[in-house]
């Protein structure tokens, strides 16, 4: 029996999933995964509670925002030498007009 003709199974192309929309068609390697949610950037969202015999001491909520830095950072020069150097002068100045 040719694969065409087993049932159950469509003859003509299928409709790609919600995971091959979003990571394309071809294998993802993890690296890609990666690269893909920083380029579109990844909310966590957790809360914790410490307590003592029942008794609820402290809550804390917490979300934590993981993106590429030139997403976050638009304008940031690329290179990091100069963007040290830069921060640097801009920070002894900002010192000399304090003192």
């Amino acid at each position: 029996m040719s694969p065409s003709r087993r049932r159950g199974r469509p003859s003509g192309p299928t409709e790609p999933t919600e995971k091959e929309r979003i990571l394309g068609p071809e294998d993802a390697s993890l690296l890609d995964i990666v690269d893909n949610l920083l380029n579109k950037g990844v909310v966590l969202s957790g809360d914790i509670t410490i307590g003592l015999a029942q008794v609820d001491l402290v809550y804390a909520r917490l979300s934590l925002l993981l993106s590429a830095a030139d997403r976050v950072l638009p304008g940031e020069d690329t290179e990091f030498i100069k963007r040290h150097r830069a921060r640097r002068a801009l920070r002894d100045a900002r010192r000399r007009a304090r003192a």
